[in-house]
């Protein structure tokens, strides 16, 4: 097999989404967050702001009704959209529809972070993926979901970008993680054949994979990322690249390299050590400017 290719500031600088003078909200696309519950608004709100950052030109959140108020209060630029909740405060069942309606003229959605493990939320988001008709992201609690039935993801109407760390990849796959570590790029290849997606395996060295087989590595980011909420930070971020039209493969890469490398910038100022989820927002319009402009700090922020 052949080896996958390392991502280059040349490739990653020639996919930027082009942003015309006469460009307006509509322009640059929708995004559509799924995300939060009781005791995990914070993901909402990074995932959002991940978003907002993006490049995107509007973000709707929906958040389960109870907890609209807490997660409206800490978002400025993204909108909310109250959908039903379950007596945990996560997304019911019953959200299906209203989510489904919601999205159907968006350019995107992005689902899964802390949306809970309860069981009607498990079923609202098994469904929604395989009924879903625009782009879709699927992260986190929303990959957990996708373990009882594999098929939704198999029967999706529109491209799919899953964003599994090494954990949910094992339980994806029926495998160990340990197997999955010891495997990573042929685990993305094979899944990402198998189920008609892209893949995107977080961690040292993040393998992207897309359904024809090509493969490739992402060389950003630091040891510092590995603290909650990173994931949900670029979640938002390959989200809203796919709102802004970007095809679902491209996305991924983008997303994950400047993921990584608003890392290595934060953590220049930060340290590894002392790096939190926010950081990385913060860091973000510093990260585009770097590619954009060819100023890029050496590999891993050194």
């Amino acid at each position: 097999m052949e080896t996958p290719q390392t991502l280059s500031p040349d490739q990653m600088r020639a996919l930027l989404p082009e942003r015309p003078a006469s460009g307006h909200k509509g322009t640059f696309g929708h995004l559509f967050v799924l995300a939060g519950s009781r005791g995990f608004t914070g993901a909402a709100k990074l995932t959002a702001m991940a978003a907002a950052r993006s490049g995107a030109g509007l973000v709707t959140v929906g958040v389960p009704r109870p907890l609209a108020d807490v997660i409206a209060a800490g978002l400025l630029e993204p909108m909310s959209l109250p959908l039903p909740a379950t007596e945990m405060e996560s997304f019911a069942y019953a959200a299906l529809e209203p989510a489904l309606a919601f999205a159907a003229d968006k350019q995107a959605v992005a689902m899964g972070p802390g949306l809970s493990p309860h069981p009607g939320t498990q079923r609202f988001a098994i469904e929604f993926t395989r009924r879903c008709p625009v782009p879709l992201l699927i992260d986190a609690d929303g990959l957990n979901a996708l373990v009882s039935d594999l098929g939704a993801l198999d029967a999706a109407p529109a491209p799919r970008i899953l964003t599994p760390h090494p954990g949910e990849m094992a339980r994806l796959t029926g495998c160990s993680t340990q197997e999955i570590q010891d495997a990573r790029e042929e685990t993305a290849r094979e899944f990402a054949a198998s189920h008609r997606c892209v893949v995107v395996l977080k961690g040292h060295g993040t393998v992207i994979a897309d359904p024809s087989g090509e493969t490739r590595i992402n060389p950003t980011g630091n040891s510092g990322m590995a603290t909650g909420g990173a994931g949900d930070v670029l979640s938002g971020l390959i989200g809203g690249l796919l709102a802004q039209g970007m095809a679902a493969f491209p996305a991924a890469l983008l997303g994950a390299y400047l993921h990584g490398l608003a890392g290595d910038l934060a953590a220049q100022r930060k340290t590894e050590r002392a790096l939190i989820a926010r950081d990385l927002i913060k860091s973000l319009p510093k990260a585009w400017r770097a590619l954009e402009e060819g100023g890029l700090p050496h590999a891993n922020g050194r």
